[in-house]
């Protein structure tokens, strides 16, 4: 009848997507309550098929209740883990009692790991893709502070060292960033007083 996915997010587990739309209630109650086959499939690692979900009414009570009015009967979760690293898990629906066979189960598991693949390979992409904006960061910081060292030195006649303590000393004074002291320098004209930025001044 339809199928869940839901992911772990701060050791909760939460709905990602469903469909049809009419299964979103059950995967939100599994999420308000915690309980039902995803959160047990994601916690343990292991699959959970359960043929009739009326027989786990007393451990499941929302969720088997939403199942109902969803007209969900049977239902099993499928845990999306790779090594260690636990994702979430897939859920399947069914419309009426069914004994969940190997071979649905094996395929299920199959797809189940095909997207855990791909979410874990996403979340390294992307953090990835974070450190390398990182590093770019830095590495443009470094070179505008360079330029406006060289700037300051060429200015006094000092040694690039004293034209770095200059140009800290006016960033320190005005609590700003260091970065926003050098691209003021470089790229808007500001001139640095060398006897008031002076690291021996008052």
């Amino acid at each position: 009848v339809g199928s869940g996915v839901s992911l772990i997010q701060d050791g909760h587990l939460t709905n990602a997507t469903s469909t049809p739309p009419g299964l979103s209630g059950l995967e939100l109650t599994q999420e308000r309550t915690q309980t039902g086959p995803c959160v047990l499939a994601s916690r343990t690692g292991e699959v959970i098929a359960v043929p009739d979900l009326s027989l786990r009414a007393p451990d499941w009570g929302g969720y088997c209740a939403a199942g109902a009015e969803a007209g969900v009967l049977a239902v099993a979760g499928i845990p999306m883990s790779l090594g260690v690293t636990r994702v979430g898990a897939l859920n399947l629906y069914a419309a009426e009692v069914r004994e969940w066979s190997d071979d649905d189960l094996g395929i299920a598991q199959v797809l189940a790991d095909m997207a855990t693949g791909y979410l874990i390979n996403a979340s390294q992409l992307s953090q990835e893709h974070r450190l390398n904006e990182q590093l770019q960061h830095a590495l443009d910081s470094r070179v505008i502070i360079e330029q406006a060292k060289g700037m300051v030195a060429g200015t006094h006649a000092i040694s690039v060292e004293t034209a770095f303590g200059l140009i800290r000393g006016h960033a320190r004074r005005r609590n700003a960033p260091l970065r926003s002291v050098a691209e003021a320098i470089v790229h808007l004209g500001l001139r640095i007083d060398a006897d008031k930025e002076s690291p021996n001044s008052g």
